[in-house]
């Protein structure tokens, strides 16, 4: 509805033209009057003849001509200045229409693009990696209850499906990384990579939508679920028994090694337990429902416990399996120190005091385009300056003195730790001839990455698409198996854990006092870890093969 201010400043305007005019025309009209008028009281009087002037008479003469003449100069001024005036009106005016920006005005700017600006579609491809990712997730745990009453041949087709959607997710993670590296730098480039994300996420989500109807069949979940309600609740059972020991595991892990070697597993016992207790009442609810003939609610409820019960089992399993890391590592930390110093000994017998950059190591060195530590390794710059390589070896070596020093006080230390700060001393001026330090560059990237894998996956209600493309990235490299990948696998895998527990913070957990407040017991710890959606926690269930139960969930940005 158009405002009465907009609809009548036309009209106002029209009105202001015409004043001006009306003032230009009187001016114009004074001024040709001024002109005409001492013609018009001169004329009509008869010359006189003076024979002989008197000298006042030629004093009045000079002083009639001086009259005349500003009679003449007046009206010429009036017209000019009226005629200004108007000139001046008229530009002003033109100079408003050209810039107004009222609706309808002449020479109002032109219409935006059409195409969505780059931000929309960087939030859409944050999105659909989010809500991708999820889905596989999902479908992954899917597939690992069915196969308990499935047999592998009649689960080929859906793992089929789910490894396809994984290759169009990986290779969407590996597009958004480098978009996140600035590559490529038009901006014309970087909104086709956008969507190009987009189509790879939409592509994964078709692979499951292929066969979810086939799937969902197969399981009979909505006809008769008791077989698969009794195959989750037999897990339920185990874990339940597995939580007391891993929570002795870890004591166990506290007492032996320093805070930071068990962070990354710090409340996972207590985390277990609250998607059990979700799990038990979802579990109760199935069967209530299966008993009264509700088939279709009985499923809901039943892949809402299936997910809970394997989220509860990641934070077992990654308890138990950071206690074999620790030790790993542990048994390493001797032979990747000795290793090191032999390296750092050999390099300094090789390369001049004064030479900056060190001889060609051999053929065990890394190659030229072999990727570098990352960002941790400390000094990666300083061999460029003259000198820079002999500052590398003395910081190097100081390294090495404190991780001796540290390892020999009997203190309760951090195996992994250790290992890592070892890695990224080395590895700028290492020559790849001591055969540990890949094994000790194995361990901490695979630890890192594991413990960030869980992490997402047991909040991924609340992680977002940053955090996931770190994980994918750190899973790639650490795939190929590489020993120049390790440092930065490394690397990325802790920044992923970073920015994913910074999105857990900044989601927050509105549902804290759930318990008690009308919802499911563990309704809160189900929802940070994407569970069930948070438009619909009673009833919702996991995406899945069957995709999303509610509205799409909001992507999450780079945090």
């Amino acid at each position: 509805m158009t405002s009465s201010l907009l609809r009548g400043r036309p009209r106002r305007a029209t009105s202001h033209i015409s004043v001006r005019v009306a003032h230009a025309v009187l001016g114009g009209a004074v001024g040709v009057v001024w002109l005409v008028l001492p013609g018009m009281t001169s004329g009509g009087d008869a010359p006189v003849a003076i024979k002989n002037p008197a000298p006042g008479a030629s004093a009045a003469a000079a002083e009639d001509d001086d009259r005349a003449t500003v009679d003449l100069v007046l009206p010429l001024v009036a017209v000019g200045a009226a005629g200004a005036i108007a000139g001046y009106g008229y530009l002003r005016r033109v100079r408003r229409t050209r810039v107004r920006t009222t609706p309808g005005a002449a020479g109002s700017p032109p219409p935006p693009r059409s195409s969505p600006p780059l931000a929309a579609l960087d939030e859409e491809a944050c999105g659909a990696l989010v809500e991708a990712d999820n889905r596989v997730r999902a479908a992954r745990t899917e597939l690992g209850f069915a196969a308990a009453l499935c047999t592998a041949e009649d689960l080929e087709t859906f793992r089929g499906a789910v490894r396809e959607a994984e290759n169009e997710l990986a290779a969407a993670f590996r597009m958004r990384q480098r978009y996140d590296d600035g590559v490529p730098a038009e901006e014309a480039a970087r909104e086709h990579t956008l969507a190009g994300i987009v189509g790879r996420c939409t592509e994964a989500g078709r692979r499951l939508d292929s066969v979810a109807a086939e799937f969902g069949r197969l399981r009979g979940l909505e006809r008769e679920p008791g077989g698969a309600l009794g195959v989750a609740e037999a897990r339920f059972r185990e874990l339940a028994g597995r939580v007391g020991a891993s929570e002795a595991v870890l004591a166990g892990l506290r007492e032996r090694y320093a805070p930071t070697a068990t962070a990354s597993v710090t409340g996972s016992v207590e985390q277990a337990k609250d998607r059990l207790l979700f799990a038990t009442v979802r579990l109760n609810q199935a069967r209530q429902s299966a008993d009264s003939g509700r088939p279709e609610q009985a499923a809901r409820h039943l892949r809402a416990a299936e997910d809970a019960v394997a989220q509860a089992a990641v934070f077992v399993e990654g308890v138990d399996r950071l206690a074999e890391e620790l030790r790993a590592a542990e048994r390493t930390v001797p032979a990747a120190l000795t290793g090191a110093e032999a390296e750092l000994a050999w390099v300094r017998g090789q390369t001049p005091p004064s030479s900056p950059q060190p001889p060609a190591p051999g053929p065990a060195a890394p190659p030229p385009d072999a990727p570098h530590p990352g960002p941790g390794a400390p000094l990666a710059a300083a061999g460029t300056t003259p000198g820079g390589f002999q500052v590398r070896l003395l910081h190097v070596d100081a390294v090495l003195g404190s991780v001796r020093q540290e390892v020999t006080g009997g203190q309760p230390g951090d195996p992994v730790g250790v290992l890592r700060r070892v890695v990224r001393a080395i590895a700028p001026v290492t020559s790849g001839r001591a055969g540990v330090l890949p094994a000790a560059a194995l361990i901490t990237a695979r630890t890192a990455t594991e413990a960030a894998a869980d992490f997402v996956a047991t909040h991924r209600g609340a992680v977002g698409a940053t955090a996931r493309t770190r994980l994918a990235e750190a899973q790639r490299l650490l795939a190929t198996g590489a020993p120049a990948d390790r440092p930065s696998a490394d690397v990325l895998a802790l920044e992923a854990r970073d920015l994913a527990e910074r999105d857990v913070r900044a989601h927050g957990n509105p549902y804290m006092a759930a318990a008690g407040a009308g919802e499911t017991a563990g309704t809160g710890g189900a929802l940070l870890g994407g569970i069930v959606p948070a438009e619909d926690p009673e009833d919702g269930t996991p995406a899945g093969f069957a995709g999303p139960t509610g509205p799409a969930r909001a992507g999450r940005g780079p945090e």
